[in-house]
């Protein structure tokens, strides 16, 4: 019967030959969840015998893994801004780089203890939205999805994260049918083109759900769909941030300049150094 230590290192030597970018600590990662292991289960009962069903599982798991399937969609989980968050088929995988647009929230609004009204346009798993209620404490959000599956696990997430008695999660398309003015806006929309979707990683392409990362024949539908509505949406004061693809910038401050929200500046770039998050200047 092969041990755990057994186990990772040949499910790290599968996935250093597979060309995984990171093999050791994917390897560890699958193993803890495929076998409820703690870090300290495999640093120090890592002799343990591993039952031969568990580790047959556990293979198939790896398997899938080298044939793209992503290490968050095998293990039905992600963290983001040290959370974690379960995952549906419905919701897209939460990506650091969205981090970039919790990080300019909390700049643009310093005060730990504002009494925040937030909107979360497009919420998927709720993690921007439970990002920024984690840090401030007074702050009370809804979310909106067109996808009930995900706002079903948007809620779930923000029950679970202690977080539910300040949020509200509603299945609805962006801002319609939605009454009320708020300090801060975000959202994550789809950005991709139609045509490039079937260029994406496989990772992306045949994992992610399509509606969060179709934005239409120029990648620009959605955006010109919340820029209409923040008018209206904006409390005096209040700012919008969205997320941006690669190359974008230009285009989506025109559109919010369109609609007399402008940006208040250069984006906000994330560690690779893309603009990532627009920022509009206060209502």
């Amino acid at each position: 019967m092969t041990t755990r230590a057994e186990l990772l290192r040949d499910i790290a030597r599968r996935f250093t030959q597979a060309g995984l970018d990171s093999p050791e600590r994917e390897a560890r990662a699958l193993l803890k969840a495929a076998l409820d292991l703690s870090d300290t289960d495999l640093i120090v009962r890592n002799d343990v015998p591993v039952p031969a069903e568990d580790a047959a599982r556990t293979l198939t798991l790896a398997e899938r893994r080298m044939a793209g399937e992503p290490l968050a969609r095998l293990t039905g989980r992600r963290e983001f801004w040290s959370l974690d968050f379960t995952l549906a088929p419905d919701t897209l995988v939460p990506r650091p780089e969205t981090e970039t647009l919790v990080e300019a929230a909390l700049k643009a609004f310093p005060n730990r203890d504002a009494a925040l009204r937030v909107l979360d346009l497009g919420t998927g798993s709720g993690a921007i939205l439970a990002a920024i209620l984690s840090e401030r404490p007074s702050a009370f959000g809804i979310g909106i999805d067109l996808s009930e599956g995900a706002a079903r696990q948007a809620r779930a997430n923000l029950v679970h994260l202690g977080l539910g008695n300040r949020a509200s999660i509603i299945v609805g398309r962006w801002a319609e049918a939605l009454h009320g003015r708020f300090d801060l806006v975000l959202s994550n929309p789809p950005y991709i083109t139609s045509a490039d979707i079937e260029g994406l990683d496989t990772e992306v392409r045949e994992h992610d759900p399509r509606l969060a990362l179709d934005g239409g024949t120029d990648g620009l539908g959605a955006y010109r769909t919340i820029a209409a509505a923040l008018p209206d949406l904006l409390k005096p004061g209040g700012i919008t941030i969205l997320e941006l693809g690669a190359g974008q910038e230009a285009d989506v401050a025109r559109i919010l300049t369109s609609h007399g929200v402008p940006p208040d500046g250069p984006a906000r770039p994330d560690l690779a150094g893309i603009a990532r998050a627009i920022v509009t200047a206060p209502r």
